[in-house]
């Protein structure tokens, strides 16, 4: 099953500045079959279901492994069955409606 995920990981416990975090996170997520597009609040991720959750879960093991005592993780998710439809359909068919 294809997922559209809005994916939001804070580790809890290692200062201010959470780029390096962020960074290593975004190294797990740029793996094939996976499409992402960063923005200043999280990363939006499309592809197979099992997939997206493996990364969540390394991103995880990842953050914790940089140090992280604790993270706390925001996702928004979203499926469908009647079309298949990617980030870029989401996002044109906003702006086609603003036009």
């Amino acid at each position: 099953m294809n997922v559209i995920m809005d994916l939001c990981i804070v580790p809890i416990g290692v200062g201010v500045s959470l780029s390096e975090y962020v960074a290593a996170c975004e190294d797990i997520l740029n793996q094939p079959g996976l499409k992402t597009s960063l923005h200043p609040n999280g990363t939006s991720i499309e592809g197979e279901w099992d997939q997206v959750m493996a990364a969540v879960k390394a991103c995880h093991e990842k953050v914790h492994g940089m140090g992280a005592p604790r993270i706390h993780t925001n996702i928004k998710l979203g499926t469908r069955t009647d079309r298949e439809q990617s980030l870029e359909d989401k996002v044109n068919s906003v702006k086609e409606k603003m036009l």
